[in-house]
Formats: C-alpha cells, structure tokens, sequence
C-alpha cells in the first residue's frame, strides 16, 4: 500500500523539447557570434562559455525531464529511484505566487537539511528547501501539492 503511487509530475513532451531548443538554440548563436564576428579576446572567451554553458544545460535538462517525480504514501521520489523526501521530513508547504519556488510547482521546507541536487526542470534541493516544478504542467503540480497537504494533515 505505501508504494503505491499516489501523484506524478513529468515534464510534458511540448515543454520539454521547446526548453531543450531555447537552451541548445542559445548556445548555438552564443557560439555564432564568438566566431563568425570575434569581439575582443575577452569576450570572445566569455561567449564560447556561456554557449558551452547552454548546451551543457540543454543535455542536463534532456536527462533530468526523461524522469519523473512520484508520490507515495511514504516518500517522494524519483522514477529514477531516487528518495527526495519522506514524507514525515516535510515541515511546511508553500504554493504562494510569492514564493521561491519553480515554474508551475511548489517548494517544500524539510525537517532536516538534505545535499544539495538538481534537476533541471523537474525539481532541485538546496539546503532544508526543496523545489518541485520547472517544465512541468501546472495542474499536476497543484493535484500533487494538494496530496502532499492531504498527507501532511493525516499524520498530525
């Protein structure tokens, strides 16, 4: 019973490639610039860079969105299998338009703290803060921090 899953967010195929593009797109006209109209040598190092930068990011966020995060009655993880959270660590939960949290998601504040890990797109763990959303549609968001709270009210 506590492994089964009771909510999921994965990235949508449409946000997940249009984020691949924007982010490989950039890096392909950083590289343009630096070497079809070489700015000063300085620059022309800053700009080689920030497009390997960007393509590295692309092919992070193409592995990390193949994935997706699932709620048990114990734990979320990922379909990877990795244990973001259990449930008994979660302390708060804030969905707010103010909060510092990801695109179309929620942040979660832990217990304890955790080490820190990102996912690009999916979710990210900095410290007692945890980050879920990013690429992901909105309505999964929502319907996984309203089983979050769910769980959270039946254990007090």
């Amino acid at each position: 019973m506590s492994d089964e899953v009771l909510a999921v967010v994965e990235a949508s195929a449409p946000r997940r490639w249009l984020a691949i593009f924007m982010l490989g797109a950039l890096g392909a006209l950083l590289f343009y610039v630096a070497l079809a109209t070489p700015p000063a040598p300085g620059w022309q190092l800053f700009l080689i860079g920030a497009g390997g930068v960007s393509v590295w990011l692309a092919l992070r966020l193409y592995r990390a969105t193949a994935h997706r995060i699932e709620l048990t009655a114990t734990q979320l993880r990922s379909s990877e299998g990795e244990v973001i959270t259990e449930i008994t660590e979660i302390e708060g939960l804030d969905r707010g338009a103010f909060a510092f949290k990801p695109s179309n998601g929620f942040l979660l504040r832990t217990k304890k703290p955790g080490g820190r890990n990102w996912q690009p797109g999916l979710w990210w763990r900095l410290g007692r803060r945890i980050g879920i959303g990013g690429v992901t549609p909105g309505s999964q968001g929502r319907f996984m921090a309203e089983a979050i709270a769910t769980l959270m009210a039946e254990r007090n």
